[in-house]
Order: C-alpha cells, then sequence, then structure tokens
C-alpha cells in the first residue's frame, strides 16, 4: 500500500465514507481471515486499484516494458467514457486510484479530465509522472483537477547520472516542471497535490543521494522518498543498477554467492485482496507486477469490475498463491515491505 505523512493520512481520511469504511473492514477481515485458515476467503471489493492511462512513454528507462519498446500486448491510451463507466461501477466502495501501470499517463489528453472525474466521486487520487509535460498549462489543470499525489521521479541530480537510468530525459525540464507545480499549488492556495520527489536508488546515482534531498527542499516539494529498483535479471544485472548499499537494494548475495531477492515470499499477499490492476484496454490482472498483463483475471469489456472480482479466474488465481507462491512467476521478484524510504 502508498506511504502516507501526516497531512497526507488527513486528507485521505477525508475521502472515508461509512460504505467505503465497511467495506475496508469486510476486506481486511477477509484476508486476516485467509491467513488463519490457510484458502481464500474473499469479502467486499477493492479499496484502491491503478488504473493505466497508457502504455506510450517518452523515455526508455532500461528496465521498462514501455520504456524498451517490449510489450506483447497492444500499445493505446485508456478511453475517457470507458474509464467514467468503470468508476461509476466502483465509486462507493472505492478509496483510493493510482493513475499509473505503465507508461507516461501526461500523454492520455484526457488524464487530467479523468482525475477531476474520480475527484468529484470523492476518491483520493494519485499518479506518477516522469514530468517532461508539466509545462505551466498543465500545471495549473494539474491543481485544479483536485489531484491528491503527485510522484515525480527525479532519479539524478546531474543530467549526466539521471540520463543514465532516464534515457532520452532532460533534468531541467523535470525540474522546471517540478517548479510549475509547486507555484501553482501555492497561487491557488491549495493543499493538494502532495508533492513527493521518487528517486530509484540504481548504482549509478546512489551517490547523490544527499544532493536529492539538497534539491527537492530548494524546489520546495513536500517530500523526497527513496525507491529501491527492480531489475528482471538480478542474478546476472547486465545494465549494473542494483546499488551497492545495502538498504536501497532489493537483493542480497547468497551464501553461495548467488543474487536473492531479500523479501521472502509467503504464502498469502494483501494486494490481492485489496485491489488490482487495470490496463487501458479493461484487462484485469492481479498486481503492478504483471506488466505485460499475462495472468488476465478478466475483461472490463465483457463483464462488470465486479463480476470479475469474484469470478472463477480471480478465485483460482488467489488459491494458487495461498498454496505456492513461489511457482507464480510476477511473484518471484516481489518487493512487497521493501519498496520505499521516507526522508
Amino acid at each position: 500500500m502508498p506511504y502516507f505523512n501526516l497531512n497526507d493520512t488527513i486528507n485521505l481520511l477525508t475521502k472515508l465514507t461509512l460504505k467505503r469504511a465497511v467495506n475496508a473492514t469486510k476486506v481486511w477481515s477477509s484476508y486476516q481471515f485467509s491467513k488463519l485458515l490457510k484458502k481464500p476467503i474473499q469479502w467486499g471489493y477493492p479499496i484502491s486499484i491503478s488504473f493505466e492511462p497508457t502504455t506510450s512513454c517518452n523515455l526508455r528507462c532500461p528496465e521498462c516494458p514501455s520504456g524498451l519498446r517490449e510489450f506483447t500486448r497492444p500499445t493505446g491510451m485508456l478511453q475517457k467514457s470507458f474509464f467514467q463507466e468503470t468508476i461509476d461501477d466502483i465509486h462507493k466502495e472505492l478509496l483510493y486510484l493510482i493513475f499509473y501501470f505503465q507508461g507516461e499517463p501526461y500523454l492520455n489528453p484526457d488524464f487530467l479530465d479523468m482525475v477531476k472525474y474520480a475527484h468529484d466521486k470523492g476518491i483520493y487520487t494519485a499518479t506518477s509522472t516522469n514530468a517532461h509535460y508539466l509545462t505551466d498549462e498543465k500545471a495549473k489543470k494539474t491543481v485544479e483537477s483536485g489531484l491528491d499525489r503527485l510522484i515525480i521521479s527525479v532519479d539524478g541530480t546531474t543530467q549526466d547520472v539521471y540520463q543514465q537510468y532516464r534515457v532520452g530525459g532532460k533534468l531541467d525540464k523535470v525540474l522546471e516542471g517540478a517548479r510549475n507545480i509547486v507555484k501553482w499549488k501555492k497561487e491557488l492556495n491549495s493543499k493538494t497535490p502532495f508533492i513527493f520527489f521518487q528517486f530509484l536508488v540504481v548504482k549509478p546515482n546512489e551517490h547523490q543521494i544527499e544532493d536529492i534531498k539538497k534539491l527537492g527542499k530548494e524546489i520546495g516539494v513536500d517530500q523526497v522518498r527513496f525507491k529501491t529498483a527492480q531489475v528482471y535479471d538480478y542474478d546476472a544485472d547486465p545494465n549494473q543498477l542494483i546499488p551497492t548499499i545495502d538498504k536501497y537494494s532489493r537483493y542480497r548475495k547468497d551464501k553461495q554467492g548467488n543474487m536473492q531477492i531479500k523479501s521472502g515470499l509467503n504464502n498469502h499477499c494483501w494486494r490481492l485482496w485489496s485491489g488490482n490492476v487495470l490496463t487501458w484496454d479493461g484487462l484485469v490482472v492481479p498486481c503492478c507486477f504483471d506488466k505485460d498483463a499475462m495472468h488476465q483475471l478478466g475483461n472490463l469489456k465483457t463483464q462488470s469490475f465486479k463480476q470479475v472480482w469474484n469470478n472463477s479466474n480471480y478465485q483460482q488465481f488467489r488459491k494458487e498463491l495461498m498454496t505456492s507462491r513461489k511457482n507464480i512467476d510476477i511473484c518471484a521478484n516481489c518487493s512487497e515491505g521493501l519498496s520505499v524510504w521516507e526522508e
């Protein structure tokens, strides 16, 4: 689940209606009973979902299917009408909506209109961006949309370091976009969005950890957070991305010298009870680790969201997870509990 500071938590709690509180209680209770009984029990509907605005991206980051143009699924844009139909179906139970999966959200021309639609339904909204499209006009509209949380990826404090991971990116445009958001937030006297720099710690940039803290303070963002990098071939690490600072690495060497992920794979996962991911074209997948939508649990073009949530595919996936999670490919690189450190 996302991390919150005090102000962010208070903002989230303002979205908590009686129906959403009851639903969250059902979800949490069913998850606890599932762990206790060692079999899947599912009550209620998702507390949070991720909705993908687009698979398109302007950058070519080396560990991202979107950046590498390696998707086997189609590239496209989430349609506003389809988004609104889905939100109309689930907004009474839904507390938290993440406008991100793969791709750069601001490339979708209807993105901020969809944020506004969800905001008007009383849902807490968040997105993650590489900030290359946060012009003065878009920054103003972002604040006016009611977006609650804005994650800006800044993975270096100098252009030469930044571009080693954010291939094709321009650091000066990122920082200009961040300043535009901070400016309009002040000018419109808005408490939202909560803005933070997210620094993906990799070997080429780990020496700039203190520098990004200073830069965040100088620009006026609300917080700087550090994220561990997911490396697909982590035993070989051909891109030399795994940092040397153990705190910021998802991986460590075992006694045989082989690189292993730190998190254990217990036969349960809160994400499978509390939320899911919706692709731009309506596919329902278990979580954000299924980037190429290989585990399709349903399709919102043929079923309603609530029908999918309790269908046989979902029940079978939860059962497999609780029986032998280590055999599910998308779980093998899971960073649950290891992802983010606040500063």
